[in-house]
């Protein structure tokens, strides 16, 4: 993250929309090429905005929903869902949607990634993207 300094404090400056697009899309070239899919969960640990602690305590039901987590505010979260979705589109790639279940002790249950719930949001961060078998 980028720090200004200002009359004797240091504020933290957040990145904008470009500059989060233009880490999403080197990132997704990457995680593409290593895994042969992409996964929304998998860039956000990549470009640093979800920790691997954090996403471990999700997984394990310690933290309700993934958004309360990630370090990125949700209308930038939401420009990058969208983003990824249309460069995946063009890309030619396939969609798969994922089941994201809890890890440890218990029943394995169904993971909420937003506060509301809303199926659309939901789908929007379980869609893997693959490319197709040539």
């Amino acid at each position: 993250m980028l720090r200004a300094k200002r009359k004797g404090y240091t504020k933290r400056m957040s990145l904008n929309r470009n500059d989060l697009i233009k880490q999403m899309n080197e990132a997704s070239e990457k995680v593409l090429r290593e895994k042969g899919y992409i996964c929304f969960v998998d860039i956000l640990i990549r470009i640093g905005k979800l920790t691997t602690a954090d996403y471990e305590a999700w997984r394990s039901r310690k933290v309700p929903y993934l958004e309360r987590v990630i370090k990125v505010n949700l209308m930038k979260l939401n420009h990058m869902l969208k983003t990824l979705r249309q460069n995946a589109k063009k890309g030619g790639l396939l969609v798969s949607k994922a089941a994201y279940m809890s890890y440890g002790k218990g029943p394995r249950t169904p993971l909420r990634f937003s506060k509301s719930g809303d199926p659309n949001i939901e789908e929007a961060y379980s869609t893997h993207f693959y490319k197709p078998k040539t």
